[in-house]
């Protein structure tokens, strides 16, 4: 899907202030043990089909009211995913924005998850 201009504006410029990570990096960390809760932003219909193990849903549309619920503690190691990358790193940055200081957005996203051939799960 070819994103609009000025969508991918918006994306880049909020990528220059949030720290990215990739699928491959992500998948360590989980098999590491590391402590990071891992946030899908994706609508709840793709949530629905799929979504990575240990994963929370918050749709990017309510995450901004529901993190601090979620996730009291702002020091906390958030990652966020989406399908590709893009709806991850605005809502990256606007809970940077909120106050979080551990929020990373995965560079990839569900697809390249996908594509890795990594487990997924189903509620």
């Amino acid at each position: 899907m070819a994103h609009a201009t000025n969508f991918l504006k918006l994306v880049n410029d909020a990528k220059s202030r949030v720290k990215e990570t990739n699928v491959p990096d992500v998948k360590r960390r989980m098999d590491a043990g590391e402590k990071l809760v891992l946030v899908d932003v994706r609508e709840e219909s793709e949530w629905a089909r799929g979504h990575l193990p240990g994963a929370v849903h918050m749709g990017k549309g309510v995450i901004e009211r529901d993190i601090e619920q979620r996730v009291p503690d702002a020091n906390t190691t958030v990652v966020l995913y989406c399908g590709g990358g893009f709806r991850s790193a605005l809502a990256a940055d606007n809970l940077q924005k909120m106050g979080y200081n551990n929020v990373e957005s995965m560079d990839g996203g569900w697809k390249g998850w996908l594509e890795a051939g990594l487990p997924t799960a189903r509620d």
